[in-house]
């Protein structure tokens, strides 16, 4: 698989709105295409954001904030893959890049996943993640969400 993840930067706006396109999360809170081009120039300002290349083709982002959760422990905030390339193993490429260089200063990350994304709980899940509790309306009425952390286990 010729997989590279970069720094993301803003000519890698579009495809990064595009990666939101079709999913349970832009449906969710992202209905609009203005929506989804604010929120992804916001990521890409905060220079916490990387984009992940599929054979030269941008497909996909991830962004964290540093010390997003709890004020002390990185939160990934948004990981979005384009449709045609979901369940390929991309995104979990993504992620592991992410995590490998997370994990180098900090012990935990912890995220969210809406009640409505059982296929992305299962997916975090099998990466290591754990289920540790459940906010009610966190971010829109009756959309609970669960929040779950992974652990490093390097010494």
């Amino acid at each position: 698989m010729e997989i590279e993840v970069k720094k993301a930067k803003t000519e890698n706006l579009q495809d990064c709105v595009k990666a939101l396109d079709h999913s349970t999360l832009s449906t969710t809170y992202f209905p609009t295409e203005e929506n989804r081009i604010y929120v992804v120039k916001e990521a890409i300002d905060s220079g916490n954001t990387y984009v992940v290349f599929y054979k030269g083709e941008c497909v996909g982002f991830l962004y964290y904030m540093e010390q997003g959760a709890f004020h002390s422990f990185p939160y990934i905030h948004l990981i979005a893959i384009k449709e045609a390339y979901r369940g390929k193993g991309v995104g979990r490429k993504l992620l592991e890049f992410v995590e490998h260089k997370l994990f180098e200063t900090r012990d935990k990350i912890f995220l969210v996943v809406g009640e409505y994304n059982p296929e992305g709980k299962n997916f975090y899940k099998n990466l290591g993640y754990m289920c540790v509790g459940t906010i009610p309306s966190l971010y829109r009425e009756e959309v609970d969400e669960n929040i779950m952390m992974k652990v490093s286990h390097k010494k």
